[in-house]
Parts: structure tokens; sequence; C-alpha cells
């Protein structure tokens, strides 16, 4: 069978394939997630693809991964694996693969444009992410830490009238932002299915806008993001910087406002601490309630533990095994909930019974990690230390050498040990701005490959920490 043959034999297979997943998925969904991939060939087993965006590529590969290559093996029975490329052109261009693709069995395939928005002929609900059944306000544990965020989200999704707008809800990675935002989505939908609720991450805002502007369908957009009754989006920190974007966003926000419909907002950090973000968008994002998520106590994240487990059947997890865990993994609720998962998964899986012990085995490497982590205050107190310099000095604003120069090592430390972001490392050293840890971190470096005594001082203090 020659090339041609080859490429036009498999040109069916993946019309057969799309066909088969629109089949399986709905029309609804097949729009939004599995229309915009293209095809770019088989070799070897591995059919490779493409998605128009990071975004798309790994919500696709997350929760379709598994049907997609079941959907290629019934078509072709020699593929054992898919493999989803970011192509930004893909959905736009009809990419031909090179001579030595079609001579390994790949085949063109003219791709359809993107749709704008998919799904916007089904209420605005049908172009929203999906929403995970596992997040609700019944299973979200409370505590001094996010109570008032919990409290607001509820009173947002139980209210009749507009409570607060927006709903800004901001904290670090796995607190329980998105938790709450799915909360709100399902409960709304629920208490009445004729509202129009539409949930997706800045990421997807800032695709399907650019998408109208390379179509030139900019007044589908507009129609689609202000008509809904409730926008909730994710993550708006990835807007930073894109100022068109931001453009289109801020008279979206105002739109909505004006005709009273609920916004609910999301970031890793407050409206005042977004860089990149216009002054005046941040002054409407500060309008409504600012609702932050801290980091777990003690005493939550045992709660959390006793609330997880029972949802677990066959498996019995003693009691000194959370406390274990609760004080151990202190850094986010995802990777808490995600020690307990591998726990009970090997007790199922090897047949072992849960007890301190195997939970110390089969954790090693995350308490190992969780064991390394060093705080911003450790560091401050090492290096004030190391330097006999007074702790305060280090959220001073004197600028002599003698408290300057420990300042600045323990910025660099501060950026190398913890996964805190620049805004919120100078916020620690007496509010200073982030260009300003910028400046430092870049300072030590250069110091290190210059000054043998700066360069022995910042060895042995990260030594120390790390030990």
């Amino acid at each position: 069978m020659n090339s041609d043959t080859r490429g036009a034999d498999l040109t069916v297979t993946w019309e057969a394939v799309r066909e088969g997943l629109r089949e399986e998925l709905g029309e609804v969904t097949y729009r939004n997630w599995l229309m915009p991939l293209g095809f770019t060939g088989v070799e070897g087993g591995r059919v490779t693809m493409t998605a128009p965006t990071r975004f798309l590529r790994d919500w696709v590969l997350q929760q379709y991964a598994d049907l997609i290559r079941a959907t290629w093996q019934h078509e072709h029975s020699s593929v054992q694996a898919i493999d989803i490329v970011v192509d930004p052109l893909a959905s736009a261009n009809a990419a031909m693969p090179s001579t030595a693709a079609l001579s390994r069995g790949a085949a063109p395939v003219a791709r359809r444009p993107l749709d704008l928005c998919p799904g916007a002929e089904v209420d605005g609900q049908g172009a929203s992410a999906p929403l995970d059944a596992r997040f609700t306000f019944e299973n979200f544990v409370v505590g001094k830490s996010n109570d008032l965020a919990y409290a607001a989200a509820r009173r947002v999704a139980e209210a009749e009238q507009v409570a607060f707008n927006p709903l800004f809800l901001y904290g670090g990675v796995g607190l329980g932002k998105t938790h709450l935002m799915h909360a709100i989505g399902r409960h709304i939908r629920a208490l009445d299915p004729s509202r129009k609720v539409l949930y997706l991450s800045a990421e997807k805002f800032m695709y399907r806008f650019v998408r109208a502007l390379r179509y030139r369908d900019t007044m589908a957009f507009k129609e689609q993001f202000r008509s809904v009754d409730v926008l909730m989006i994710d993550d708006v920190q990835f807007i930073s910087g894109k100022e068109s974007t931001q453009e289109e966003f801020f008279h979206t926000f105002n739109a909505l406002i004006d005709n009273n419909r609920q916004i609910v907002i999301s970031a890793d950090r407050s409206p005042s601490d977004l860089e990149g973000v216009e002054e005046r968008l941040r002054s409407r994002l500060g309008w409504g309630l600012v609702a932050d998520l801290h980091a777990t106590t003690y005493e939550l994240r045992l709660g959390i533990l006793q609330s997880k487990a029972t949802q677990i059947e066959g498996v019995d997890i003693p009691p000194v095994v959370f406390e274990f865990l609760a004080h151990k993994i202190s850094s986010n609720v995802r990777e808490l909930e995600g020690a307990l998962n591998r726990v009970v998964a090997h007790a199922t899986l090897v047949g072992r019974a849960v007890t301190l012990e195997m939970t110390q085995e089969v954790l090693h490497d995350l308490l190992r990690a969780n064991d390394r982590r060093v705080t911003i205050e450790e560091i401050q107190k090492r290096v004030a230390e190391h330097y006999n310099i007074k702790l305060l000095e280090m959220s001073s604003h004197r600028r002599a050498r003698v408290v300057a120069r420990p300042r600045q090592v323990a910025m660099y430390l501060s950026k190398q040990l913890t996964q805190r972001s620049l805004p919120e490392i100078g916020r620690k050293f007496g509010g200073r701005d982030h260009t300003t840890v910028m400046h430092a971190v870049r300072r030590v470096e250069q110091l290190q490959e210059t000054n043998a005594e700066i360069a022995e001082d910042v060895e042995l203090l990260l030594r120390m920490l790390e030990s």
C-alpha cells in the first residue's frame, strides 16, 4: 500500500474517531473540548494529535485520554498510545504533514476552524468548564483560616439578590479556592437550573478572546460573556501583562455589574497585589468582598483528613496516622489529600494494614520534601544571627551596608528555599516591592561569583537551613 492510500485510510479513520467521540460524549462536550483537536499522524503505535492551547491539552489528557485511546484502538488496532502536542495554529491552518510523516502513515487532515465559543448556543452553561461533583459546600471543611471565604461563598450561592459583587477569593495553592467556586456554581444551578452560570479559567477566557479577534467575531464573544447570570473566573492572575485581554475583561466586568449579575473571581493574591494588572481593573476587583484563605491550621488539616476518611470504604485508618499526616504535611490541602490517597491505595492494592510505620514508608519521599521546607521567618532569623544584626533590621528601611547586605542575602535565600512569590517575599521584608526582591536576588548571584566571602556565607547558610 502506498503512502497516499495509507494517508487516505487514516483520514477516514480520524473522521470515524471524531464521530465516535461525538457519539460517546454528546454534542456539547464534544464541541467544547474535543472538536478543537487536530490529527498529525500515527507512528509506532502512537497517535499524535494537536491542541491549540496548553490548557486544552492538559484538560483533555486528564479527562478523556483513556476514551480517546480506546476509540482509536477500535478504529485502528495498532494504536497503543496517544500524544497531544500544543500547536496554536493547528485550528487555523490546515498544516500538512511532511513527506516523511506521510511515508510513516500520517494523513493530511483539513482542520476546521475552532468555533469561537463552543457550546454557546446552549445558554452559556454549555460553554462553561465542567463543575466537579466532588466539590460541594457539604464536604468543605471549615476552620479559622477559611471561615470568611466559606461564609461569603455560601451567601453568594444561596442569595436571591446579588450579595457581594464581585466576590474575590484569594490564597495559595491547594487551600480551597477552586473547591468553593465549583460549590457555588453547582449550588446555584441546583437551586435554579434556568440561571446561566459560566465558569472557566482566566487562561480560557483569554484564549477565547484571542480567537474572537482572529476570526473578527468579537460581538459573539461579548454577547456570550455578558449575557450570563453568574460569571466565575478562576486564577485571574494569569491575565497579568495581557493588556488587550484585561481591556475586554474590564468592559465585561462593568457590563455585568451594571446589569446586577454576580461575578466571582479567584487568584493567588489579593487585588492590590496583582502585578501587571491595570490599576482601574485592580480597583474594580476589590469593589465587593475580598476574602482570603490562609495556610491551614493543624486542627483544620486533621478535620480534612477525618472528613476524607468517611468517604473511604474497606480501609481502617488509625487516628495516629491522621495526626501524623496533619503535623507533617502543612503546605496545602491538595498535597495532604494526595498523601492519604497514596496510603489508602497502597493498603488496598498490596493488602497491608495501615499503620504509622507503613505510612512513613509509603510517603518517605513526600515527608522528606516537607521536612526540608523552610519559612521566610526562619531564614531571616538565621541570617540575622549569622551577621550579628537585630532581627528587626530585616524589615527596617535602613540602607547601611551592614544591614542591607544581610537583608539581600535573606531575600535571595527566601527565593531559593521557599515557594513564595516575589511580592509575598517583599511583604515579609517590611512591605518592599517585588522589584526590590528581584534586585536583591540578582545582586547576591553576582556577588557569589566575585566575592568569596559572600559565596561562603551563602553556602554555609544554605547548608544550615536545609539540614
